[in-house]
């Protein structure tokens, strides 16, 4: 046998990683396509209830270490996200943190609640409508929180859905006709359709035009935060019209 020389890379490039729920199926497909290209994006999973719950989201807190353990290891995350926004109001931002660098070494932690409420601090967003796609309970928790951190939802609605299969079958025409049907609604300054697992990508950029408000998603607001953590430059962010000069469109989506 002859042993043959070889020459090792330099890791160079910024590195996210990112904790997906165990029945998502929409979060990784929306990365790719927001997370720029140079972005090197590793991904695990979290053991997951069917239905969405408040035991059940409480209950991924113990698994989060795990989850986040089981990335890539070879060195530190520039940031890592927790992707799930009913989860993260469950079990708190903080602890989510806590939590993820037990498992791996991160230089920065987001989720969906942390990463919408920086982006409403950088649009100065007070007032939103409120979209869930789950039942009443679990939204009541996170809208709560978001209570907590200046931020109102003084228009709620929810497709009371508590199955995570369903949910992420539910339509984009249908998130766009709700979220339309709340906004016809006075008094709010932008519109937020939470969940990671619901497909609302493609809707958002018409969602803007035809109300005339910023709209926000989970997916598109923990991309960007973890982006923005990360040191990317943030004019490479498929989606910086929108979140960073409130502009009309989002490039990924259209």
């Amino acid at each position: 046998m002859k042993r043959l020389a070889y020459e090792l890379k330099t890791d160079e490039a910024v590195r996210i990683g990112l904790i997906v729920l165990q029945a998502d199926e929409r979060i990784e497909l929306d990365f790719r396509r927001l997370i720029p290209g140079e972005v090197e994006l590793f991904v695990s999973r979290v053991p997951s209830g069917l239905d969405v719950t408040p035991e059940t989201l409480q209950e991924m807190d113990q698994h989060l270490p795990r989850a986040a353990a089981l990335l890539p290891q070879v060195r530190p995350y520039a940031a890592v996200g927790y992707g799930c926004t009913s989860g993260a109001a469950q079990i708190g931002p903080s602890q989510v943190a806590a939590q993820v660098r037990t498992g791996v070494a991160a230089n920065a932690v987001s989720e969906p609640v942390s990463a919408l409420v920086a982006a409403c601090a950088e649009l100065g967003l007070k007032r939103l409508a409120f979209l869930s796609p789950y039942v009443e309970n679990v939204s009541d928790r996170l809208r709560d929180v978001l209570a907590g951190q200046g931020i109102e939802t003084p228009v709620f609605g929810t497709f009371a859905e508590a199955e995570e299969a369903r949910v992420a079958r539910i339509t984009p025409d249908s998130i766009k006709a709700a979220a339309l049907e709340l906004v016809r609604e006075s008094g709010v300054d932008g519109v937020f359709l939470s969940c990671t697992n619901l497909d609302t990508l493609d809707i958002i950029a018409p969602l803007q035009r035809e109300t005339g408000l910023i709209v926000l998603s989970s997916n598109l607001v923990l991309a960007w935060h973890l982006c923005r953590l990360a040191g990317v430059n943030m004019a490479e962010f498929p989606a910086s019209e929108t979140l960073l000069a409130g502009g009309p469109a989002v490039t990924a989506a259209e």
